[in-house]
């Protein structure tokens, strides 16, 4: 009885921790889909707000099923539960033998979708700082290098280009000093004509597809696991259910 119970609450606390985070994802995203003024990312076929409210509103279902299924032993509820998780693990490992697979296209892909969202940077809030996001976690620039930034029309590198920032790359690209406490949006100004080993100085030269990629690779095992690690108190809840019946 002790163990049924543990096993029970300790679905439910995961469960609730989870549905906490997707009801932040969708207030996150209704908030930045209002706060919009127009949306020009119709080139990405993506809208980073949108995105985020659908995939919190997926991840709110779905841990309400097992949050009120673990709390009330509702059967059908854990079952509708266990077959949801069932299914995104085999979505991963899925997903994992495609990349695997097909590598060369993914990255080409990838590397497309990145391309364009470098050039209509400046052009969309959402966008804007989506990518300054990146760049910053990732300690990255551009896509394969920090002088991508010159299919931006705003940082492209030609004496005709009459805009201050031209030759140059966003401020999330610099290297910020520990001490630092006011960020220099001028930081990287003029970087582009530089050499690879004067510009790393300043700012992050690597290309931001190469990190992301070492990432995904490192962190799908970790969702993997957690998806596993759901399911398998999914599967020991229902089966203690049944004993207790």
């Amino acid at each position: 009885m002790r163990g049924y119970r543990a096993i029970k609450y300790t679905l439910f606390i995961c469960c609730h921790v989870f549905w906490v985070v997707s009801a932040v994802l969708v207030a996150v995203g209704i908030y930045a889909k209002i706060a919009k003024e127009k949306d020009v990312v119709d080139t990405l076929m993506l809208d980073p707000a949108l995105l985020l409210i659908v995939v919190g509103a997926a991840m709110f279902l779905i841990t309400f099923l097992g949050c009120f299924g673990a709390l009330r032993n509702a059967t059908c509820l854990l079952k509708t539960f266990l077959g949801i998780l069932v299914g995104i693990l085999l979505l991963q490992i899925a997903a994992g033998v495609v990349g695997y697979l097909f590598t060369d296209m993914v990255m080409e892909r990838t590397e497309t979708l990145m391309m364009k969202a470098i050039v209509r940077y400046r052009e969309d809030q959402d966008l804007e700082n989506a990518i300054d996001f990146i760049q910053k976690k990732f300690q990255c620039c551009g896509v394969e290098s920090y002088k991508d930034w010159s299919r931006n029309v705003y940082f492209e590198c030609m004496d005709t280009n009459p805009s201050l920032e031209a030759c140059g790359v966003p401020f999330s690209c610099c290297i910020n000093l520990l001490n630092q406490t006011v960020v220099n949006t001028m930081c990287g100004y003029g970087m582009q004509p530089l050499q690879e080993s004067m510009a790393g100085l300043s700012v992050f030269t690597m290309g931001c597809l190469e990190k992301i990629v070492w990432w995904a690779k490192h962190n799908l095992l970790l969702v993997a696991g957690l998806t596993a690690g759901l399911l398998l108190l999914e599967i020991r809840a229902r089966l203690s259910l049944t004993w207790k019946r």
